[in-house]
């Protein structure tokens, strides 16, 4: 972080550019690098302000206060303003990217399931709309491949002949394969 300090009617001593390092080391946890911040201090008559800008890769800051006390007061109350503004500039951000990750993964945008007790249903027992008999055939997964490629269906129940399970493999929407088998 690149800090440069400025004095306007005022010396500024170590002490109060110590401190002043200190406070916008903590707002390094807000803003993305690089980070420049220019202090500037103040004083006129009987006031103490303390002007500051933190520009980052992400945007900028800015703060003024003053205080009827110590330029250190003044110092401190502007750094609390600004880690107010990141904190609430980086929680916007976040916030943003969890709703753009919401947007594109499909496994959010699925609907909730919810399962039903079967007594919870008019009939009581599921009734059965359609059966289809399959031949299970011995294959390896590289012939079942093969052989979904030519079907219709979007599946095909085959026999591996490593194993000797019964397996499904399916098409799935992005057109690759996926393949179901017993532990």
């Amino acid at each position: 972080m690149k800090i440069e300090i400025i004095g306007r009617n005022v010396p500024v001593e170590d002490r109060v550019r110590q401190f002043a390092e200190q406070k916008l080391a903590k707002l390094a946890k807000f803003v993305e690098e690089p980070v420049e911040a220019r202090v500037t201090l103040i004083h006129e008559r009987h006031l103490h302000v303390a002007e500051v800008h933190v520009t980052h890769r992400l945007g900028a800051l800015q703060a003024t206060e003053q205080s009827d006390g110590t330029l250190l007061d003044a110092i401190h109350l502007a750094v609390e303003k600004l880690e107010n503004q990141a904190r609430r500039a980086r929680q916007k951000l976040v916030k943003k990217k969890r709703r753009a990750d919401w947007r594109t993964d499909p496994e959010a945008q699925r609907w909730p399931v919810e399962v039903l007790e079967q007594g919870s249903l008019r009939g009581g027992a599921p009734r059965i709309i359609e059966s289809t008999h399959l031949p299970i055939k011995p294959m390896t997964i590289e012939e079942a491949a093969l052989r979904l490629e030519d079907s219709d269906q979007g599946f095909v129940v085959f026999r591996d002949s490593a194993s000797e399970r019964v397996n499904v493999l399916y098409r799935r929407k992005d057109q690759k394969y996926g393949l179901i088998a017993p532990e």
